[in-house]
């Protein structure tokens, strides 16, 4: 797909990674996201000292006054680790994914928007024409007579131009080789610290690094094992929705009605929104040996369901609405179960779409 197949440069130090001072070069660079990953970074608080001490920390559009150019300047290689958050939606996405694959001895794909695509993932449900049309067009709070943004406006001070989107919104991953995966939205301080020790180490010596594509900064099982929730794995007549109900704080959410996907979640996170009385969101992504979540949590609801009240039900029609009754509590499926995998899943927000078609490809 896209650019996938290009090879990456050896992980390691070498002259063509390293500033004047003999530190490797770290980026850090947003797709189309929402920020929240570079305000993860700065929550690590005193590892940025330890940042700064290891690595050049040449450029961040966020953070930093670096250029595009000045990345175009470097050797390839010229950057020992790239942390790339956010999905690809726009063409400069692509093309700013395409050069930072380049320039870098390691791609991290860091963070839910970068690895699975994440809630921008889920315009892949409309074209861009519709998506494009509702956020500046139909939303009730736009002006009348409003229009979507054009790609080229002349001003007295000269043209603006936009970069145009994609028909779809991909990952890192569909773009261009990642090396490996930092899941989360944000990945938390905690997993950013391991993180950033595990590629200062790599730095000396290549051979601590995980086999490329691996999932680093999380763990391989599932949420659940984080949580201090305790699961009587009760039968469920009715699903709730959050605002419905005030959950018992020691009994398992799946148990109470609600949605919570712990059960389909890598952990890692150390499960903070289960201990807040808030459903797990998935934003960390599968477990181990699970290809998609949406579909893992989708057999977990269906296991829950009570059907024994349905017996009593004829077969056919009044059966069928009976069960609808029961689904129909949570009123938005996809954006539940897939709100931060829609992108990366099997439906992939665009069910006539190839799986080889890469984010240039139709819609």
């Amino acid at each position: 797909m896209g650019d996938a197949g290009e090879a990456a440069p050896a992980p390691g130090r070498g002259d063509g990674a390293t500033a004047g001072d003999g530190r490797p070069r770290l980026a850090l660079y947003w797709g189309s996201a929402c920020g929240g990953c570079e305000i993860a970074v700065c929550n690590t608080h005193e590892t940025l000292i330890e940042i700064d001490r290891h690595f050049d920390f040449c450029f961040c559009p966020c953070l930093l006054d670096g250029k595009r150019a000045d990345v175009e300047a470097l050797p390839d290689g010229g950057l020992f680790v790239t942390l790339w958050n956010g999905s690809i939606r726009t063409t400069e996405n692509l093309e700013m994914a395409r050069l930072l694959r380049r320039k870098s001895r390691i791609l991290v794909a860091f963070g839910s928007c970068a690895a699975e695509g994440c809630v921008p993932g889920l315009a892949n449900l409309a074209s861009r024409e519709e998506t494009l049309r509702r956020v500046y067009v139909d939303t009730p709070t736009a002006e009348p007579g409003a229009t979507p943004p054009r790609a080229r406006t002349d001003t007295p001070c000269g043209a603006v131009e936009l970069p145009p989107l994609l028909p779809r919104v991909a990952t890192l991953r569909e773009a261009v080789e990642v090396d490996f995966t930092v899941p989360g939205c944000p990945p938390e301080p905690h997993q950013i610290r391991a993180v950033i020790a595990l590629f200062t180490a790599a730095t000396a010596d290549p051979s601590v690094l995980p086999p490329r594509g691996s999932v680093v900064g999380a763990g391989r099982s599932t949420v659940c094992d984080e949580c201090p929730r305790t699961r009587q794995e009760k039968r469920l007549t009715r699903l709730h929705r959050t605002y419905e109900i005030a959950p018992d704080p020691t009994s398992c959410l799946v148990d109470q009605g609600l949605v919570c996907l712990g059960l389909a979640t890598r952990d890692g996170c150390g499960a903070p929104c289960l201990r807040v009385d808030a459903p797990c969101i998935g934003c960390y992504g599968p477990p181990e040996g699970v290809h998609d979540q949406g579909a893992k949590m989708a057999s977990v609801i269906g296991s829950v369901i009570d059907l024994a009240p349905l017996r009593s039900v004829p077969e056919g029609a009044a059966q069928d609405a009976s069960v609808d009754a029961v689904l129909d509590a949570i009123p938005d499926w996809v954006g539940t179960l897939y709100k931060c995998g829609l992108a990366a899943s099997v439906l992939g927000g665009a069910p006539a779409r190839r799986r080889d078609r890469g984010p240039g490809g139709g819609a």
